[in-house]
């Protein structure tokens, strides 16, 4: 297992120009996060936005992480959500997601709630795993340049605002969420799935986005499901990098089994898939 790196080693090797690949957690098994953690990715991210997961096991999935050196994230409810900030920074995570921006001061509101006092509003409370390695004061000293937050840009008021929203001081990342800014712009009701994903207006969207990051000195991020587009967003200055979710891995794997012994016994009608609509 290679040693972790700090939250502020991870962003400057982000904003040098590094790429980190990571992958979204919404199985809510502490297990399946250890595993993950030693898989070779980047960062695992602990999505409490759409996984079932409560406290309990938000815990052990972090401490999952933590076992195999990967960077830890968390996906909150949004800027309003400072229990769920507060209790995932305090249980050891590097960082958040804070999804549904919309302006500066919903920005503003979501860096407040990660930064200590007088740079923001986080609660500071003894002992915590998060300060198992240095203490209170080792860890509430470089807290602040530790955390990574990231904010989710998927809505077209995000888009409209985006300039304002990059240049709030304590902004690490801009994830752009494809498919919730799709939705929000109205182009799955313009466009027949996935041209959606390649319209003019999502590319509009795409390199304001761009445009805004690369002057305030601010890391790009986006989820991709699969790795077909991988290379496209990394040459356009993407860094930190989602290619799906652990239940997407289950799945396509699964059916990856599920083909190959279909192909083994179907020449002999002995056995062959039940139906299903997911693969």
């Amino acid at each position: 297992m290679s040693a972790s790196l700090t939250g502020a080693e991870f962003k400057k090797q982000l904003r040098a120009g590094g790429t980190k690949v990571g992958l979204f957690l919404n199985s809510h098994s502490p297990t399946v996060a250890d595993q993950l953690a030693h898989s070779g990715y980047d960062w695992l991210l602990v999505d409490t936005q759409h996984g079932p997961m409560g406290n309990e096991s938000l815990s052990g999935m972090l401490t999952g992480i933590a076992s195999g050196g990967a960077t830890s994230m968390v996906r909150v409810g949004g800027y309003s959500d400072r229990p769920c900030i507060q209790q995932s920074l305090d249980m050891g995570a590097d960082g958040v997601l804070v999804p549904y921006i919309n302006t500066a001061d919903e920005a503003r509101a979501a860096v407040s709630c990660c930064r200590y006092p007088t740079a923001g509003t986080r609660s500071v409370y003894f002992p915590q795993r998060s300060m198992n390695k240095g203490g209170l004061l080792g860890y509430a000293g470089a807290a602040n340049d530790n955390v990574i937050v990231a904010l989710q840009v998927e809505t077209a008021d995000c888009i409209k605002n985006i300039d304002e929203i990059a240049a709030v001081k304590g902004v690490d990342i801009l994830f752009l969420g494809q498919n919730d800014l799709c939705m929000s712009m109205g182009l799955y009701e313009k466009y027949k799935f996935p041209d959606m994903y390649t319209s003019p207006e999502l590319g509009d969207a795409t390199n304001k986005l761009m445009a805004a990051a690369k002057k305030h000195n601010i890391i790009l991020g986006i989820f991709l499901f699969g790795t077909s587009r991988v290379a496209e967003f990394v040459d356009k200055g993407f860094g930190f990098i989602s290619v799906g979710n652990d239940l997407h891995h289950i799945l396509t794997q699964a059916g990856a089994y599920v083909k190959d012994v279909e192909g083994i016994t179907g020449k002999g009608g002995a056995w062959a898939r039940r139906p299903s609509a997911l693969l």
